[in-house]
């Protein structure tokens, strides 16, 4: 059976509830099988017959397939659900940037969010409560001040006279190019701050039952103290990298990744500087990558082994995109985790 996204699935569970051995295939694997034809022509048909066909030529090398535990999938499917909303939040703040530039320009250098829950920004919070620079500068710097100051006490943030001092300015200076006055101006700037809020809201909610989930697996307290790993990305990386016991070793894991180098060797000739395959989970790829990223800037102690190779790879003159690939991360984390279960 060639996978083929969820289609696949329903087949593949009625098949598996009946004993029936199944092989699932790589589309990559099959496609290259299907096109050493001369004569290409592709027809359901003409489909079933290939599959049928390497299934017969590689009848002793199929693995059966092995059914994720219900955790474990639930996991996947919940980070999926996570990345896709992300994509979203990302498109939604776009959208509200645009608008401010037009209402409220240089409030969102201002206000920028560093909270690590998504379900906290400041920038929406500011807006939701003033949406235009006149409701700012209609005030004197006073009493701006002030209801700043009440602003930022009432929804949990640190209050600042001179942030408020420096909004007061950019609003006496903005140039706005949507009128105040027009009762289409605030829907849309209130509207983007709800869309904004009810993705933040939904990503909030697939990240606590992540957490849930993953607190009842034997490895969620190892992997959790591992540096760079936090509340965010450690149930998103379980959830990527699923059951370690299904990788017979720490290389087959950097290789589900694709992170590994493929050997390249023809006669005398032997490449010495090969890059990653990519032919494996990108987002497991970008998990790892974040991961490394904030352990960078963490700066855990000198004895880390992960930061330390990654210090080393950066004084070879690697570029630093190349030097955090998470591949040494990986190693590590496949060593600990497998140990919990010998």
């Amino acid at each position: 059976m060639e996978a083929t996204g969820s289609y696949h699935i329903p087949v593949l569970m009625y098949l598996k509830e009946r004993g029936i051995f199944v092989s699932v295939v790589n589309p990559l694997v099959m496609s290259k099988y299907a096109n050493q034809s001369i004569r290409k022509g592709k027809t359901d048909k003409l489909d079933s017959i290939k599959i049928a066909n390497y299934g017969l030529n590689h009848w002793f090398h199929l693995i059966d397939y092995n059914p994720s535990t219900t955790i474990y999938e639930g996991l996947k499917v919940l980070n999926k659900q996570y990345l896709s909303y992300l994509s979203m939040r990302v498109h939604a703040k776009q959208t509200l940037t645009n608008i401010l530039d037009r209402t409220m320009p240089g409030i969102k250098t201002q206000l920028m969010n560093r909270s690590d829950f998504p379900d906290r920004d400041k920038l929406c919070d500011f807006v939701k409560e003033y949406w235009y620079f006149d409701n700012v500068s209609c005030m004197t710097e006073s009493q701006f001040i002030i209801s700043y100051n009440n602003w930022a006490k009432t929804n949990g943030y640190r209050s600042s006279v001179e942030k408020a001092k420096i909004i007061y300015t950019i609003a006496q200076d903005s140039i706005t190019t949507l009128p105040c006055s027009n009762s289409l101006t605030k829907l849309l700037v209130q509207e983007a701050v709800h869309v904004l809020h009810m993705i933040d809201t939904t990503l909030t909610l697939l990240l606590s039952q992540m957490r849930t989930l993953a607190k009842s697996l034997k490895e969620y307290k190892i992997v959790m103290a591992m540096p760079g790993v936090g509340e965010i990305l450690g149930p998103r990386i379980i959830a990527e990298i699923g059951d370690v016991r299904r990788f017979h070793s720490a290389s087959a894991l950097v290789a589900y990744a694709g992170l590994d180098a493929p050997p390249f060797q023809s006669g005398n000739f032997m490449a010495g500087k090969r890059s990653i395959s990519k032919r494996g989970s990108s987002t497991l790829r970008k998990t790892g990558y974040e991961i490394m990223m904030y352990l960078k800037i963490a700066k855990p102690s000198q004895d880390n082994a992960v930061y330390l190779y990654m210090l080393k790879k950066e004084s070879e003159g690697k570029p630093l995109r190349v030097a955090k690939i998470a591949a040494k991360f990986l190693h590590i984390y496949y060593a600990r985790v497998k140990e919990i279960y010998n």
